[in-house]
């Protein structure tokens, strides 16, 4: 298998303004007046208090963000991750329509700026500083958002090096490549177990609360998996049909029938049983 026929690296930026400022005399006032020293804290104050604009914004990041590492596999480099080609054309085109929204949140944001100021100087009272507030041109740049793609690096270097420093270069590269590569494929395994060992867990204990989204996870990670599945393992690919064929029950039959969550609870058991048989393998 070829690694670079089936992945490719992609690595998510994100700049956001927090609002957020350290606040010398204010630290200072509250040092003195508990009569404690620097060590014991510091005050930062939120420029934009009660700004439902600004989180907005950054709720959306977050979603984004839990997006892009729900849809990718780990490579060994902060930030960094792995997108098997099989998801690329889904997962850019949501991340497209998803950008598209953050940045007109921005956009929303910044055409409220002013107002937001004012509201800011009648909440902050005497801790408000107008120089604590960018002007609308900088604060445009301070929002930026994009996803970076690069090729999965292989051994073929064309550079002017000693054939010697060049081997050892290779065969470090084709190493961390290999290791990069079984660390995603554990990853992709790790993801369906967890989900299966959760379900095992909540319907072997017939006193166990559990809510829809149990059922409504396991579904996702079973719709995502053949996308991930990078290396078209054909042991996890038989895993996931299986999950999908015993387990993804109504949620509402495994609550009222004892007996079916009993089995069910039963099936997840021989899966993760079966599951950690070939992941031990990895």
């Amino acid at each position: 298998m070829n690694l670079n026929d089936r992945a490719l690296l992609v690595q998510l930026n994100v700049s956001q303004w927090t609002a957020r400022k350290y606040d010398k005399k204010a630290t200072k006032e509250v040092i003195t007046s508990h009569g404690t020293t620097a060590a014991a804290g510091r005050f930062n104050k939120a420029l934009l208090p009660m700004s439902d604009l600004l989180d907005n914004i950054h709720k959306k990041t977050t979603h984004i963000r839990t997006k892009y590492y729900d849809n990718t596999l780990p490579w060994g480099m902060d930030g960094t991750m792995m997108l098997p080609t099989a998801n690329y054309l889904s997962f850019m085109s949501d991340f497209r329509k998803e950008r598209s929204e953050w940045n007109s949140l921005v956009q929303d944001f910044i055409d409220n700026y002013d107002s937001l100021k004012l509201d800011a100087q009648r909440i902050l009272g005497s801790l408000y500083d107008h120089s604590d507030y960018p002007p609308v041109l900088e604060l445009r740049h301070k929002f930026h958002m994009d996803m970076a793609v690069f090729p999965v690096p292989s051994s073929d270097f064309r550079v002017s090096i000693g054939s010697e420093e060049l081997t050892r270069i290779q065969q470090d590269v084709e190493r961390r490549v290999k290791d990069a590569e079984q660390a995603a494929l554990k990853d992709v395994w790790q993801r369906l177990y967890d989900r299966v060992k959760h379900m095992a867990e909540k319907l072997a204990d017939p006193k166990a609360i559990f809510r829809d989204s149990m059922l409504e996870n396991t579904r996702e990670i079973c719709a995502l998996l053949p996308r991930l599945n990078f290396s078209d393992d054909p042991h996890l690919e038989a895993m996931r049909q299986q999950v999908e064929a015993t387990l993804l029950k109504h949620p509402e039959a495994l609550r009222n029938d004892p007996d079916l969550r009993q089995d069910t609870a039963a099936e997840a058991k021989k899966i993760m049983d079966a599951m950690g048989a070939f992941m031990g393998q990895l």
